[in-house]
């Protein structure tokens, strides 16, 4: 979210005062709407645009071979703070030229002094929730099998460390009335409500009498919460699901089943998934975008695949259609895990990119394998 039109911010000073000198203000008995304030409701719908973007990008995995690169990187830098901002500046332009920018947090953060730690039980550095804010995410999804790698404090911890640095969430929650109440975005003044939920935590039970803490996927769940932001105001919905298998870049029959359900309700308008730790197809169902899987957006894995470093950015253009927000242009932005050193996110469309032709010729196989390319589906400088 880039803020908000100084257009808006008198729009809002203009219905204020409106109310404030209104008979119902002044007597306490409600009266029909006076014309200035249908007018100021008239001019706010005129104020809000026509059109926004939504960039999402993968799974965040701070492997212990990351945390050692912000370690060094803090040294070249020499403000004495652990440094993740130049892992990601490589895709910084793309990320912040999107007006709602979302990423998948899938590791809890320690304490300031840690300890940290990789797979197979996460831990990473909190100054990486500064890092992404500073890269030009506004939020990120946390439900993901290793949501509860650090038991409940874990999940306390990380959603504290995000809030300090002005990262919103969704997915985790530290009690009842934190899950209860669905996250909803001012993008502009429209309003973008996203949902988390995660397969399962990795054989780790949710604490018991807390089933509100880490969001089990289940359509119904999914179904009723984004309800939920419909009715809080939300107009467009977006899931964010953590779910397929590891390393197979074709989604299963569940989840082509189970976006083909959430996909026909009118709650939900776009779906972009996780956990693969590889690039997935893109598809449209009834008229909507499911990314089945965005790939990795940082993992330093023990044994790199090649496939395991390649993600993509997703990016879609919401329009309102005069009857509602509808994505009227998909495209996806192959990135790569440089292993170095230094460990570097690469924007493999950039000007200034070095050669990945079989990263971005796989990559462009597999985004476009089940269609999308017919319904508009693109990358830039293909």
């Amino acid at each position: 979210m880039r803020g908000r039109p100084l257009s808006a911010v008198l729009l809002v000073t203009v219905v204020a005062l409106t109310a404030a000198c209104s008979p119902e203000a002044t007597s306490g008995v409600p009266t029909a709407p006076t014309s200035t304030a249908r007018d100021a409701a008239a001019l706010q719908e005129r104020e809000r645009p026509r059109s926004f973007t939504v960039v999402a990008t993968g799974d965040i995995l701070i492997h212990s071979a990351l945390t050692a690169q912000a370690d060094r990187d803090e040294g070249a830098a020499g403000d004495g703070r652990r440094d993740f901002r130049d892992l990601f500046a490589g895709i910084r332009p793309v990320i912040h030229g999107a007006d709602l920018a979302l990423c998948h947090l899938e590791v809890p953060l320690a304490a300031p002094g840690g300890p940290f730690s990789g797979y197979p039980a996460f831990n990473a550095p909190p100054e990486l929730a500064g890092a992404l804010v500073d890269t030009g995410y506004d939020a990120c999804s946390t439900a993901s099998n290793h949501t509860l790698d650090r038991g409940e404090e874990g999940v306390r911890r990380t959603l504290r460390a995000m809030d300090a640095a002005g990262l919103r969430h969704t997915g985790s929650a530290r009690t009842a009335r934190e899950a209860a109440k669905p996250l909803i975005m001012d993008v502009g003044g429209v309003k973008v409500g996203q949902v988390s939920y995660s397969y399962g935590f990795n054989g780790i039970p949710i604490p018991e009498g807390r089933p509100w803490m880490a969001n089990q996927l289940s359509a119904e769940r999914v179904i009723a919460e984004a309800k939920k932001a419909r009715a809080a105001g939300a107009d467009v919905v977006i899931a964010s699901l953590h779910w397929g298998d590891e390393y197979q870049h074709q989604p299963t029959a569940e989840q082509t089943s189970l976006a083909s359900r959430l996909l026909g309700t009118k709650a939900i308008d776009l779906i972009v998934g996780h956990h693969a730790h590889v690039v997935q197809p893109m598809e449209r169902i009834n008229g909507k975008w499911v990314a089945y899987g965005l790939g990795n957006s940082v993992a330093r894995h023990d044994e790199p695949r090649g496939v395991s470093e390649e993600g993509i950015a997703a990016r879609f253009r919401f329009t309102h259609t005069g009857q509602r927000w509808r994505v009227d242009k998909a495209e996806y932005v192959p990135t790569l895990v440089d292993l170095g050193p230094p460990i570097r996110l690469r924007n493999l469309t950039a000007q200034d990119a070095a050669p990945a032709r079989e990263s971005l010729r796989r990559t462009d196989r597999i985004v476009l394998s089940r269609g999308g390319g017919k319904h508009g589906l693109s990358r830039p400088g293909r």
